[in-house]
């Protein structure tokens, strides 16, 4: 009787044990949409999440804008001169070396045309590098080939993996996040200041993701500092964008955006989660990738 009493109590201890290793990525995966990810055959943008993706989107569009006029005043101008000057129409060619008023024009019009794009871009570009007040502070460390985060607030840590196909399921994927999804996300709440700050541990590496409209190079020795404020509840894909070795391709990273009461309980449990595993370390290369 006693043997049976030990056994089950063994039992219940490894089903808690298991609980309390996968219920990290479980509960805040709950309900949550695929906001921003790779569609495929996708030719624009992702859906803008934050202000500053809305931003580079408008910028991107007024740059296209811009672009095409000058190409159709270029084609314009060949055309021309193409029907206008050739052998058949203008069989006695020219000997005109300069023309002054045509050189200060071709000299002043794209003069102007930067300062155009100047005067659109370098707001967006300072209000990027700004860093405000953040409600949320995380250090994320590059490594060959795996994310480290530090929650600098709260005092605990972590490393993120890309998930094999074989444990996609059970952490709330399809087959089609293949490559896009981690073991441990970034966790944040909805319409909160995070400031990130990048660094790496390795070779440089880059930590970006399309919907924030954020990308931040992570530089060995050095610390560099990005911000965002998510504005939809949802998971959001990004990638390392930085060749760093043989698996780059498998580093993805995985951003949850939840609410402010999900994220108030995650990070309870994560103080006491990873205090438990960080005085382990984890293997460098990734293990995972089948």
């Amino acid at each position: 009787m006693r043997f049976f009493q030990i056994a089950q109590f063994l039992f219940y201890f490894i089903i808690a044990s298991v609980s309390a290793q996968i219920s990290l990525a479980v509960d805040v995966s709950q309900e949550l949409e695929i906001m921003g990810g790779p569609i495929p055959d996708g030719i624009n943008f992702q859906q803008s999440a934050t202000e500053l993706a809305r931003d580079v989107v408008w910028l991107d569009n007024f740059l296209l804008v811009i672009c095409t006029i000058i190409l159709f005043i270029v084609l314009a101008l060949l055309g021309f001169v193409i029907f206008r000057f050739n052998a058949s129409r203008n069989p006695t060619p020219s000997r005109v070396t300069h023309n002054t008023p045509l050189e200060v024009a071709w000299t002043l019009i794209p003069i102007a045309i930067l300062i155009v794009i100047g005067v659109a871009s370098l707001p967006l570009l300072f209000k990027q590098q700004r860093i405000p007040e953040a409600d949320v502070t995380i250090k994320a460390t590059g490594n060959q080939w795996y994310w480290s985060y530090d929650y600098m607030d709260h005092e605990f840590a972590f490393d993120s993996f890309m998930l094999g196909r074989s444990a996609l399921e059970r952490h709330g994927y399809t087959q089609d996040e293949y490559t896009l999804a981690t073991d441990e996300p970034v966790v944040i709440p909805v319409n909160k200041t995070v400031v990130m700050y990048v660094t790496a541990s390795d070779v440089i590496h880059s930590w970006t993701v399309p919907a924030f409209g954020v990308k931040q190079d992570g530089v060995p020795g050095r610390l560099a500092g990005l911000w965002f404020k998510p504005e939809k509840e949802g998971i959001y894909f990004g990638q390392c964008s930085e060749l760093c070795g043989k698996d780059h391709s498998y580093m993805p990273i995985t951003v949850k955006v939840v609410s402010q009461e999900t994220y108030d309980d995650w990070v309870q449990r994560s103080i006491t989660e990873f205090a438990q595993v960080n005085s382990v370390e984890k293997p460098i290369l990734m293990a995972s990738v089948p």
